[in-house]
């Protein structure tokens, strides 16, 4: 009996160290994705909150705040991927990330197109998307780095205005474009690929996050690019160009 129950130790002994370099490559693995996932996310930031401030310049304060949204939304990815989720994070990144960014973009594109009422309804919504992100129930907790599902953690109505103010904003984006495509060709294909590289980062935060970082990192590049063409590129007529009286 003895005997039988060392040869088992043994086994199970043999058995795991002929795993343990399994299990310290796979370990190494994940630290590895882990550090490239913050560095992708900490880069887009980064990248965003540069072009935000050219933005605020040339008078474009919807998209700029657009911008500071992604830049607000890949941050806390980093943070959230390097040091975990906690309730804090997780309302940031759901206010930028959901509830924000797309909104603006829509809004950006209005007010380019000379629609004054624009600026003040998109005030007004970032004004409902803050206080919604403020005391909005978070349910549940959070027990990986991985970006949180927000259906495990809020509840219907905030994820119904994340769902509304993200379509609507993108039709918008989309319906200014279409219109004024003949007058500003190049800008609105820009436009159109960031939001574009915007939704294929938002599909991609709960797979892969360095490369929903990277998509995040385009689409803020791709606005940037799309507000200050060349001189000499189409634009719209100076009367839709007018830039919005209210502040993001």
């Amino acid at each position: 009996m003895a005997a039988s129950d060392g040869s088992r130790g043994c086994l199970r002994h043999e058995h795991l160290h002929g795993r343990a370099p399994e299990l310290w490559a796979s370990t190494a693995a994940g630290k590895h994705t882990i550090a490239v996932d913050v560095l992708l996310s900490l880069a887009a930031a980064l990248i965003s909150l540069r072009l935000a401030g050219p933005l605020l310049r040339s008078r474009h304060y919807a998209w700029a705040g657009g911008v500071l949204s992604l830049a607000a939304a890949t941050a806390t990815m980093a943070w959230g991927t390097a040091h975990g989720w906690d309730d804090r994070s997780f309302r940031v990144w759901y206010l930028a990330g959901a509830l924000l960014s797309a909104p603006l973009l829509g809004v950006g594109s209005l007010s380019l197109w000379g629609r004054r009422w624009a600026a003040p309804v998109g005030l007004l919504y970032t004004g409902l998307a803050v206080g919604i992100a403020a005391v909005m129930p978070v349910h549940g907790t959070f027990a990986s780095t991985s970006v949180p599902h927000a259906q495990d953690h809020v509840d219907a109505l905030p994820r119904i205005v994340a769902i509304v103010g993200s379509s609507l904003g993108t039709i918008a984006v989309v319906v200014v474009a279409v219109a004024t495509m003949k007058q500003r060709r190049l800008g609105n294909w820009l436009l159109l690929g960031a939001v574009v590289a915007a939704g294929a980062a938002s599909a991609l935060t709960q797979t892969a996050v360095g490369a929903a970082a990277a998509c995040f990192a385009l689409a803020a590049v791709l606005l940037y690019a799309s507000a200050n063409l060349p001189v000499g590129s189409p634009r719209v007529d100076s009367a839709a160009a007018a830039p919005p009286n209210v502040s993001r």
